[in-house]
């Protein structure tokens, strides 16, 4: 498995960091842990997705809501701060996150060429060419597909996959593939809580709705049920491996273990594997402190993968 990290990934807002839930330092400390490791490849983007990527991918309205404080702000979860510029969140948000557009996009390059990959960063699910929002503000998953079929890397034919274990419904990607059935959504998600959107949920091939609460061996349980449900004809998967399912993320509501969240890991990439399907595994959502330690021990004891 090879590793993408920048430390242009990281959000770094100092004191304004407790404006938001969301630890924008993580993917430091993530590589901090797992850097010593032995034999470890950290691979790096190599430049922030270019704004003319990202243009052919939004419509019209979009590109004129992405230059707006007041929308971005809200797309962000912030408070529209007076004191604090477009310009500032625009260099100290939006830039880490056009990063890992590029890091999705590279790694979905190498997997094409048959290396599993794991992106720190990306994972931006609830975002779409038509909007941004619950901090998401760029789709990764599908610009890279956009940039991959212009390289011819791929084609309108070939199938995708996106698995999204992140805690909430991937309601972006249903949005952005919502009329295109070459790509397959297989999403576990908590019900009772954001995107409460049924015209997305609707979407979804295959569905594991949850209830708050919902503990580690019913997850994992439902999981593995679903992912036997794959079939072998898939170019390449895209696994939004958000860690807000932990009982110590206030967000996601449901009752996983750190184990469960490396258990969970495993038992997709094992899948895949067994399916000879290369995967690129992203970051997506996770809100509490617990969050990077459950991405190192995934990466630990998946890199050998």
């Amino acid at each position: 498995m090879r590793i993408f990290y920048s430390p242009q990934y990281n959000i770094d807002l100092g004191l304004l960091n407790y404006l938001h839930p969301f630890d924008g330092l993580k993917f430091k400390t993530v590589y901090n842990h797992i850097t010593h490791m032995d034999g470890i490849q950290i691979d790096q983007p190599s430049t922030p997705i270019p704004a003319s990527a990202v243009n052919e991918f939004v419509n019209d309205l979009m590109k004129l809501l992405l230059k707006e404080k007041n929308y971005i702000c809200q797309a962000l979860e912030i408070p529209r701060l007076p004191f604090i510029s477009y310009d500032y969140i625009d260099r100290k948000i939006m830039a880490p996150m056009r990063w890992g557009v590029t890091g999705t996009l590279e790694a979905s390059r190498l997997a094409l060429e048959g290396n599993n990959c794991w992106n720190l960063a990306g994972g931006y699910h609830h975002a779409s060419q038509h909007s941004a929002e619950g901090f998401c503000i760029y789709n990764d998953v599908g610009i890279s597909y956009q940039e991959l079929k212009r390289e011819k890397r791929i084609t309108e034919e070939d199938r995708i996959l996106i698995i999204d274990v992140d805690v909430h419904h991937g309601n972006g990607n249903a949005r952005t593939f919502k009329d295109n059935k070459q790509i397959t959504l297989l999403d576990v998600y908590n019900e009772d809580i954001y995107p409460m959107t049924w015209s997305t949920r609707n979407r979804v091939d295959i569905a594991v709705p949850l209830s708050s609460g919902t503990r580690g061996d019913e997850y994992l349980s439902k999981l593995e049920k679903a992912l036997s449900e794959i079939d072998t004809n898939y170019k390449l998967v895209y696994v939004v491996a958000g860690t807000d399912v932990i009982s110590e993320d206030r967000l996601g509501r449901l009752n996983l273990s750190i184990e469960n969240v490396v258990e969970r890991d495993k038992k997709i990439l094992a899948a895949l594997t067994e399916k000879s399907i290369p995967a690129v595994f992203l970051g997506g959502g996770g809100y509490s402190k617990e969050s990077a330690t459950a991405i190192t021990k995934s990466i630990c004891e998946l890199y050998q993968k």
